[in-house]
């Protein structure tokens, strides 16, 4: 059985993500806010990889490969909420994310669940800013070719 190019693309930005975000909180760094915005160069990456993967296979229709990236970057999102809540439950739970929303995007107290939902739909939103980026950039890139 092979795994599809957008689940590998998608478990590469979850890995980098969850490493980032790992890495910032041994460091001391993870009440930065703003360090957490470069999370979404790993989205350009794996999105990036999969657009790559499809021209190297012949696939040039913008359908197709708009449709390959929406998918990895979802897939990386989803991937990344879930390690999240696993992750916060392991921490301690709704006081862990408490903590959270103290320096984040949240005011007052919200639960797991609301602040992994919230997560998804800025995740999804920041997923479709990606795939048009990169699909106007390869989209002009090849008309010139």
């Amino acid at each position: 059985m092979r795994v599809s190019k957008e689940i590998i693309n998608g478990s590469i930005i979850f890995s980098g993500i969850a490493l980032y975000f790992m890495l910032m909180n041994v460091l001391g760094y993870a009440d930065l806010f703003y360090l957490r915005l470069f999370n979404v160069l790993f989205v350009f990456y794996g999105v990036n990889r999969s657009i790559e993967m499809n021209l190297s296979e012949g696939k040039k229709k913008f359908i197709e490969n708009a449709t390959s990236a929406m998918i990895t970057s979802v897939i990386g999102v989803v991937m990344s909420v879930v390690g999240l809540v696993v992750y916060s439950y392991i921490k301690g739970g709704d006081a862990y994310v408490h903590s959270l929303s103290k320096t984040f995007l949240f005011g007052g107290n919200p639960s797991i669940e609301a602040y992994s939902i919230c997560l998804l739909f800025e995740g999804i939103a920041s997923s479709v800013i990606v795939t048009m980026l990169l699909m106007l950039y390869w989209n002009n890139r090849l008309s010139t070719d």
